[in-house]
């Protein structure tokens, strides 16, 4: 079973400045704000949720192509995932366009400011969901891209999970209602809901009803899965250590996708994918952590108290 992870790549640049935000922004000066901080430490990751996602999947040992359009600075990124052995079949290279980029500076008190260039990723509708497709998921990409993909899976008939993001602010609740009425699943954080559904007018056990499973997380709470008319709480797997969220809701997402294809039960499909987050949030980065089968078998059992079904 073969899954297509629509969505962004995209480099991460992450900045630390040491000092406060409240500290150097004047609240009467903020009509005209000119501020520059310095920025002694930084890092540039590899990122985007169809990479981050794939990678996930990849280390469970599922099958996943991402699916997204890249710039002209896209060549160190290419030789890290031809490394990893992802799939780049269906990552398609822009001209005159730079891959998409973060760039996102955290002061002591962890408040963040980001910006984003969307770059190449504005051009994600230029790319049709391929025919080998047996499961997908429509991740944060272009407005265009994520609305065309939602739509050709659908009319294929392929199941998948449609998963706004960061891309949420993009869609009025008529948009959100079309794709939610269109997936398979549907998989959000909890503020993602809760303005799912202000967009909507739609509960979370209303959106239930038009798809198969609506995952929602809840950070350190665990998870929620509404499914067959029921809610199932999923546990928060225990973490080894807090170092870095980047990525999590995509190691988890990740591990929905390979729950899916081993065709499991929604229990143990949101336990697979809670001990995903819990395994990534101890590394920096989206793409730093590496799972061993029989290690992860181990921590399901002691987490969960139950085998994992290998």
């Amino acid at each position: 079973m073969t899954a297509i992870i629509c969505g962004s790549l995209a480099y991460d640049n992450i900045m630390v400045f040491p000092g406060r935000f409240s500290e150097e922004i004047l609240p009467e000066r903020v009509h005209a704000l000119n501020v520059a901080f310095l920025v002694p430490e930084m890092r540039k990751q590899f990122g985007g949720c169809a990479a981050n996602i794939a990678y996930a999947l990849g280390q469970l040992g599922g099958d996943g192509k991402p699916m997204g359009t890249v710039g002209v600075d896209f060549g160190p990124y290419t030789e890290r995932l031809t490394t990893l052995g992802i799939d780049q079949t269906y990552v398609k290279s822009v001209p005159d366009a730079f891959t998409a980029q973060a760039f996102i500076t955290t002061d002591l008190d962890d408040n963040q400011i980001t910006a984003f260039h969307p770059g190449a990723m504005n051009f994600a509708h230029e790319q049709a969901i391929p025919a080998e497709a047996t499961l997908g998921i429509v991740a944060p990409d272009g407005r265009d891209g994520m609305i065309q993909h939602a739509t050709q899976f659908a009319e294929a008939g392929v199941p998948f999970i449609f998963d706004p993001g960061q891309g949420l602010p993009m869609f009025d609740g008529d948009d959100l209602k079309r794709f939610i009425e269109q997936a398979t699943h549907v998989a959000v954080n909890d503020y993602e809901q809760a303005v799912m559904t202000e967009r909507t007018g739609w509960q979370p056990a209303e959106i239930a009803e038009h798809v198969e499973a609506l995952i929602v997380t809840r950070g350190a709470e665990g998870s929620e899965i509404y499914t067959g008319g029921q809610m199932l709480h999923i546990p928060c797997a225990q973490a080894d250590a807090v170092v870095d969220p980047t990525g999590c809701g995509d190691a988890y997402r990740g591990g929905l996708l390979y729950g899916l294809q081993k065709g499991y039960d929604w229990p143990t499909t949101g336990r697979i994918a809670s001990l995903m987050g819990a395994i990534k949030i101890a590394q920096n980065g989206p793409q730093n952590y590496q799972i061993d089968a029989a290690d992860f078998a181990a921590r399901y059992e002691q987490n969960f108290g139950q085998a994992f079904p290998g």
